[in-house]
């Protein structure tokens, strides 16, 4: 299954290259040259060094640490090398546009960006459901603890995530470069989206939106219900506790685990669980056909045409 997706994605680049007349997308950006903007570009940039660093780091320390080759740190090493490469797909591009003035970027590296957005963004919303079910056991059942979580069925749901998030990245990167695209190859963001990209396309997309949105629905609230179920029963079994410090114990290993999720997840639901943006999408791009349309008749002939009829003039009766 793996190998015709793949091949079925080079085929789309292949099939997009040939079919196009301009084959490059421009991205505009989000910054522009002004003073205000030199400065958030130089927090992002900021930012996302320390991210990497940061993330290295933690990556570096299991590592290196025997006392912390346990499942629970295992997934966390793995949830760093995610958004080190999540990081890596969008902020050297963006920061290249903007240094060098070069806004185009080719279909290969827009399938790519979408592959490696999707495949990480989804890979993280299983391994981040992997985390809670971890904690669930550590906290309800300690004592079964080496039973419940194993290395075999950590090692299966890192592998399940990775793999879950890479075929869907690939289905939806090769399906959306599959689309014809109009003239205008301008994205109004400063990476590759797939939601963003589709509004490009010159053909009818409204079942690939509609499986997009049905898909990223299902990504998004089936591993955020498996996280509040796990944590329900966490919460549960901590309020049966009558000692105040066995209680401080599971909050302090969760709080941390939750702030993630919060901030994650409430991202990810507000971006792209809105339907209303893919019919903004679409409704931008009839509007963009439209003016492309009023462009085409308003040419030196249909000029003459519209002004000997505004005089009461035919044309087919003028004689000389």
């Amino acid at each position: 299954m793996m190998k015709t997706v793949i091949y079925f994605f080079i085929s789309s680049l292949k099939i997009m290259k040939n079919g196009n007349t301009t084959s490059d997308f421009i991205l505009l950006g989000l910054f522009n040259h002004t003073g205000t903007h030199l400065f958030l570009f130089a927090m992002v940039l900021t930012i996302a060094f320390a991210s990497l660093v940061g993330n290295a780091l933690m990556i570096l320390l299991i590592h290196q640490d025997a006392r912390l080759h346990t499942p629970m740190y295992f997934l966390l090493s793995q949830l760093s090398l995610m958004d080190m490469m999540l990081v890596s797909t969008i902020v050297p591009k963006m920061a290249t546009n903007y240094l060098t003035g070069k806004m185009s970027i080719s279909p290969a590296e827009c399938g790519l960006q979408i592959f490696f957005l999707l495949t990480l963004g989804g890979g993280e919303c299983f391994l981040l459901a992997a985390m809670s079910y971890d904690r669930y056991v550590a906290v309800c059942h300690p004592l079964r603890y080496p039973a419940l979580m194993s290395w075999q069925l950590c090692l299966r749901m890192t592998v399940g995530s990775w793999v879950l998030g890479a075929v869907d990245g690939l289905m939806q990167a090769a399906a959306t470069l599959s689309f014809p695209f109009c003239d205008a190859h301008e994205i109004n963001h400063f990476f590759c989206e797939a939601p963003t990209l589709v509004g490009l396309a010159c053909a009818d997309t409204f079942v690939f939106e509609y499986v997009m949105y049905v898909c990223c629905v299902l990504m998004l609230l089936v591993p955020f219900s498996l996280i509040l179920i796990s944590y329900s029963l966490i919460l549960a079994a901590v309020l049966q506790m009558h000692s105040r410090e066995a209680r401080k114990k599971p909050f302090a290993t969760c709080s941390s685990h939750l702030s993630v999720v919060g901030l994650f997840y409430g991202a990810a639901i507000f971006t792209y669980m809105q339907p209303k943006s893919y019919r903004e999408r679409t409704e931008a791009r009839e509007g963009q056909r439209e003016k492309e349309t009023q462009n085409l008749k308003q040419t030196p002939g249909s000029q003459l045409s519209t002004q000997s009829s505004t005089w009461g003039l035919n044309p087919q009766n003028v004689r000389l």
